[in-house]
């Protein structure tokens, strides 16, 4: 008897150590695998950001379609400007400035028109893949536009973002509601955002 008690003794006390170790392993991997799967989301966002940037200042307002953003990524092009030229020191010593060496023809400017695809991403950047959530089978990123009024103007806005529950689908869930809570007590989104649609001039992400 005192043998089996013995045993039962030593089972109960590994299997105590598993679960406090458990306890403690549990939320070192659940927070990897977040900043694993929140690295590659930001980076998304940001190329969905660089891109309605790059949208915006050819048409003058922001799109809520991906397919039209991923169509201006591929196939459209944008203005830039070159410069031929310089002031040298001794003209800017006499106070030259470069408009003056403009109009004086001292440096030339001209306008030429650049792929966008070949000029503001990656060469591995995937286009067709600009709406699709990291780690998730099809999930797309929510993204919305909006005109705002600012001072009599009209501002236009955009957001992209996903949320925890869907950017970290199948991790502990208890974690992830705990995660959640924290960031709206923190007056922040419970996901990964980009943009605004309610506040102007609001273009960062909600991890910067």
């Amino acid at each position: 008897m005192k043998k089996i008690i013995q045993i039962a003794l030593a089972i109960a006390i590994l299997v105590l150590v598993y679960f406090i170790w458990e306890s403690i392993q549990t939320p070192i991997r659940f927070n990897k695998e977040k900043d694993t799967r929140y690295a590659a989301t930001i980076q998304k966002l940001k190329d969905i950001r660089t891109a309605q940037i790059a949208y915006k200042s050819e048409y003058g307002k922001f799109t809520g379609s991906f397919d039209t953003l991923i169509y201006f990524i591929k196939n459209d092009s944008m203005k830039l400007v070159k410069a031929e030229g310089a002031v040298s020191d001794e003209l800017l010593e006499m106070g030259w400035t470069e408009e003056i060496a403009v109009k004086e023809g001292l440096i030339v400017r001209d306008t030429i028109r650049i792929a966008i695809i070949d000029t503001l991403f990656a060469d591995d950047f995937n286009a067709d893949d600009l709406w699709k959530v990291p780690f998730t089978e099809n999930e797309s990123f929510e993204m919305a536009t909006a005109k705002l009024i600012v001072s009599k103007l009209n501002v236009n806005v955009f957001e992209a973002k996903i949320h925890n529950n869907v950017l970290l689908h199948e991790l502990n869930r208890q974690l992830v509601i705990n995660l959640n809570d924290r960031m709206k007590n923190q007056n922040n989104f419970p996901g990964v955002k980009v943009g605004d649609v309610v506040e102007p001039n609001n273009n960062s992400g909600n991890w910067e």
